[in-house]
């Protein structure tokens, strides 16, 4: 069984056990996570395409590991302006292993360790709220501040004027050299 998934702006055609490497997914390795773009299903009997989506239709992947996919080399150059800036750019991505391919609303089996992007955000806000409850309702209340003194600007020093410039002295032409007498 095959399932053609979308993910990060792209689409996967992936089977059972098939290790793939797709756009960064915030989850931690050894995760679960449930991919529910699923835009066609099938084997090689029948195929089963969505409009735009398989409704009830998911894939089940294990996060393998987050990793950076090979540099690609960004040039720019404008010809004959003396113009050139290389620059290297090493993209994020999840590398996935998918453990199944569900389809009429079944759900993945989770992992006791699975963690998905949502549940992962949501335990942090509790517990900072849990270990600092009682310290702020202690502090004490601040006395009027005073306002801060203003320092009195700095002078700028004056501007300077520019100095008159004088013309530049002329040279005297040169003298020309009076004319030979020859004789005749």
């Amino acid at each position: 069984m095959f399932a053609v998934i979308k993910t990060g702006g792209k689409q996967y055609k992936v089977a059972k056990d098939d290790v793939i490497a797709v756009e960064k997914l915030e989850a931690d390795p050894g995760a679960t996570i449930e991919l529910t773009d699923v835009l066609m299903v099938g084997d090689d009997k029948a195929q089963t395409t969505g409009t735009p989506l398989v409704e009830g239709a998911t894939v089940a992947a294990e996060v393998v590991k987050q990793d950076r996919s090979a540099k690609i080399i960004v040039f720019k150059k404008k010809r004959r302006k003396d113009y050139r800036r290389t620059k290297g750019h090493r993209q994020q991505v999840t590398v996935l292993r998918i453990t199944d391919i569900l389809t009429d609303g079944k759900k993945p089996a989770k992992k006791a360790a699975a963690k998905t992007p949502a549940a992962k955000e949501e335990p942090k806000p509790a517990a900072k709220t849990e270990d600092k409850p009682a310290a702020k309702p202690e502090a004490k209340p601040k006395a009027e501040a005073k306002p801060a003194a203003k320092k009195p600007a700095a002078k700028k020093p004056a501007a300077k004027k520019p100095a008159a410039k004088k013309p530049a002295a002329k040279k005297p032409a040169a003298k020309k050299p009076a004319p030979k007498k020859t004789e005749e």
